[in-house]
C-alpha cells in the first residue's frame, strides 16, 4: 500500500523568493511534483500543455470553478488562473509529494478546501530586507514599491493560519529547513500508525 503523498503551500509576500526556493528545492527533490495551474490565456511559445500550464477555454474554466475541481481560482488582466483539483489529487495517491508556490490569498483558499496540506509561510529575514530585494529588482517605481511593502505586511500578519514559518535568509538553508519539515510531516504518528496496526492484525 503507497503512502499518500503531501501537498506542500508555499507561499509569503511578493519578493521573498518564492520562485528561486521552489526551484532550488525541486533541484534538490526531483521526485518533488510540481503543481501545474490551469489558464485561460494563450500559450506563449516553447510552453507546453499539461507542463507549463493546463490550457483551457472560458466556458471549461468555469465549469471547473461550478464542479469545485478547482483547489484555488482566481482572475488576472482578463484570464483566470487556477491550481486544478484531479491533478494534485492523482499525484497524491500515486504517493508523490506535490509543491503549490502560490500568493497569501491564494493559499488560504487552498486551505479552506484542503486543511490537510502542509502550509510553509516563506518569511524575510526582516521588511528592510524584503525592501532591498524589491528594490534590486530595479523594475518597479517608488510608488509600486511602497504599495507592495504595504501589502506585505498585511501578509505577514496571517502568517498564523500557517502550519510552518521559514526564513529565507539563504536559499540553501531554505531549502534544507524544508526538506526537514517534509520528513517531519512523513514520520507522524497519523501517517504511520495504520501500517503498524495492520501488521499486528496480520500476526494475531
Amino acid at each position: 500500500m503507497v503512502d499518500r503523498g503531501l501537498l506542500l503551500v508555499l507561499s509569503g509576500p511578493a519578493g521573498v523568493g518564492k520562485g528561486t526556493v521552489c526551484k532550488a528545492l525541486r533541484e534538490r527533490m526531483p521526485n518533488l511534483v510540481y503543481s501545474v495551474s490551469a489558464t485561460t490565456r494563450n500559450p506563449r511559445p516553447g510552453e507546453v500543455e499539461g507542463v507549463n500550464y493546463f490550457f483551457k477555454t472560458k466556458e471549461e474554466f468555469r465549469r471547473m470553478i461550478e464542479q469545485e475541481e478547482l483547489l484555488e481560482w482566481a482572475e488576472y488582466v482578463g484570464n483566470y488562473y487556477g491550481t486544478p483539483r484531479p491533478f494534485v489529487e492523482s499525484m497524491l495517491d500515486a504517493g508523490r509529494d506535490v509543491i503549490l508556490e502560490i500568493e497569501v490569498q491564494g493559499a488560504l483558499q487552498v486551505k479552506k478546501k484542503f486543511p490537510q496540506g502542509t502550509f510553509l509561510f516563506l518569511a524575510p529575514p526582516d521588511l528592510e530586507e524584503l525592501e532591498n530585494r524589491i528594490v534590486g529588482r530595479g523594475t518597479e517605481t517608488e510608488d509600486v514599491i511602497r504599495r507592495r511593502m504595504e501589502v506585505a505586511r498585511s501578509e505577514i500578519e496571517l502568517m498564523d493560519h500557517y502550519d510552518y514559518v521559514v526564513v529565507n535568509d539563504e536559499i540553501d538553508c531554505a531549502c534544507e529547513r524544508i526538506e526537514a519539515i517534509i520528513t517531519a510531516e512523513h514520520l507522524k504518528k497519523d501517517r504511520q500508525v495504520h501500517k503498524y496496526m495492520k501488521w499486528l492484525k496480520e500476526v494475531t
